[in-house]
């Protein structure tokens, strides 16, 4: 008998559970806006797969593509970001490795992020 604690009592000393909540609509958001950058990702990919090298990066050097392209990459990694975060924090039981671990995945996430963004900006605005 070495906790005479309830259980109403142990679960009140782990803190809010606001942040879930936030967290949880953020996964289901990012899901949501994948459905429609994917689809359209897909059928961007075949409309530009018959075309030549230099009509492809013609169709990047429009704006609504860039803007496309930027998107995507943004909530994909965002999205899974997130994803990652949960794992870690339900199977990392450590929290001090775990804080080490998903601020090794956020800054990994932007940093890819980053790349895609840059490199989609210089096929849109170098000429060939």
């Amino acid at each position: 008998m070495s906790d005479l604690r309830t259980p109403l009592s142990i679960a009140r000393s782990w803190g809010s559970g606001h942040n879930g909540t936030r967290h949880w609509m953020a996964q289901r958001l990012t899901a949501l806006a994948l459905i429609p950058l994917g689809l359209a990702a897909v059928i961007l990919f075949f409309w530009v797969m018959h075309l030549g090298y230099a009509q492809a990066v013609a169709v990047m050097h429009e704006p609504w593509v860039l803007l496309f392209v930027v998107l995507l990459v943004g909530v994909m990694y965002w999205h899974g970001f997130l994803g990652l975060q949960m794992i870690i924090e339900d199977y990392v039981p450590n929290h001090g490795r775990a804080f080490i671990v998903i601020t090794l995945a956020r800054f990994a996430a932007v940093a890819l992020a980053l790349l895609g963004v840059i490199s989609a900006a210089l096929v849109a605005f170098r000429s060939f």
